[in-house]
Formats: structure tokens, sequence, C-alpha cells
């Protein structure tokens, strides 16, 4: 009776845990690709955009490798898809290529805006979406020449406040972005980091959408 008693106590025990384990929320991997949506905005964290694999000539690369992002449907989209209009951005570096002209078969298009994200409400009439031509691309490169800069003495990237991509999607319609950070995590690494960490924690792309059927945003 007594060994009853034991056993019955000991299987309560179990699945009361077992229990409590469902329940248990698992904290977020701050580091995991994430599409989060509130609201008109859809935020993506993390997307990797050909990240560092090693050292050539003391310069970090990469294998080459892009990665697509469907501003319509908030998706990463597979390499598979990149000869498709399935994609409307794709990032590798700090390079990002829109669906048109030399970079794909879509009708996309792009221009970097002065201005604050929030007060772009509208696409101005007058705006003039540049295509890919490679190897210039309608998302300018180059440190103050488009989305980001970079300093050279402390070796790290950042976006620059204030710079909106204003994008034509591969179907003809319309998303404002704007590139929050560049790094893993969505935390640019301290200037006194070490290159190994600045280099390995790069090319993680956190930015933030309003995608429109129309010209309104």
């Amino acid at each position: 009776m007594k060994n009853t008693i034991i056993s019955a106590l000991a299987l309560a025990v179990v699945f009361t845990a077992c229990t409590k384990d469902k329940n248990v929320t698992k904290p977020v991997d701050p580091n995991a690709f994430s599409v989060a949506v509130s609201g008109k905005i859809v935020t993506v964290k993390n997307l990797p955009a050909d990240t560092i694999v090693g050292l050539v000539s003391g310069q970090p690369v990469g294998v080459g490798k892009y990665s697509f992002f469907n501003l319509r449907t908030n998706a990463w989209v597979s390499n598979a898809d990149s000869a498709s209009s399935n994609w409307d951005l794709a990032f590798n570096g700090s390079t990002i290529r829109v669906n048109a002209g030399t970079s794909g078969p879509g009708a996309g298009g792009a221009f970097v805006l002065v201005g604050a994200y929030d007060n772009l409400t509208t696409v101005p009439a007058d705006s003039v979406f540049k295509t890919d031509a490679y190897p210039s691309y309608a998302i300018t490169k180059g440190s103050g020449k488009g989305w980001y800069s970079y300093d050279g003495a402390t070796n790290l990237l950042t976006p620059i406040p204030g710079r909106v991509l204003v994008i034509k999607t591969a179907d003809g319609r319309f998303a404002k972005v704007e590139i929050l950070n560049y790094y893993r995590g969505g935390v640019t690494p301290s200037a006194s980091a070490t290159d190994e960490i600045k280099t390995s924690e790069q090319r993680y792309y956190t930015f933030r959408y309003t995608f429109s059927n129309s010209t309104t945003f």
C-alpha cells in the first residue's frame, strides 16, 4: 500500500512538471530572424545578407549569396525564386538590389529620400524610380551616398538618420523602408569592440517598412 502511494505521488509530480513545462514561454532569441507586424508597419530583424565566412587579402568576404525579401507577403524568399517576380529587395553586404533592370524581371525601382520615415505619407508626385543597371544600383552604394555611412577608424557601418528607401515593388506597388541596423540582434558593436566581433556580427539587417497598394502610406 505504501509503495502504491509513493508511486502515485511520483506520477503526480511528473505530471505537474510536464503541465508546467507546456505553459512556459520560452524567451525570444534576439539573434533569430523574425518578422513582426504592428498596424501598417512591418519590422524585420536579423535578415542575413551574405554573412562573413573569411578574409581575402585582409578583407571580409561572404559566399556571394543574396537574401531575397517580398515586401508584399512579409516573407524571406528562397534563392530558387531569384529569377522570378516573387521578391522586391535583395540584400548582400551593404548592397540592396531591386527587382528590375539587371537584377530581376520585375517592374520594381527605388530612390533614397531625405526625410523622416513617419512624415512620408505619400509617394511624391515628381518621384523618379531608378532601376538597377549593374554595376550601378537604384539604391546607391557608398558611404554617405545612400542609406549608410562607414567609419574607417572604427570599422563600423551605420544607417544615416532621415534616409528612407522609397520602393516600387516587383508588381508595381509601393513601400517605404527604413534600415535600422546592420548588425546581429539590431545592436551595433561598440567602437572599442574587436575587429573579430565587428566582422562576425555584421550583415544582419534590421529594417521596418510600410507597404501600400496605392501611393499613400
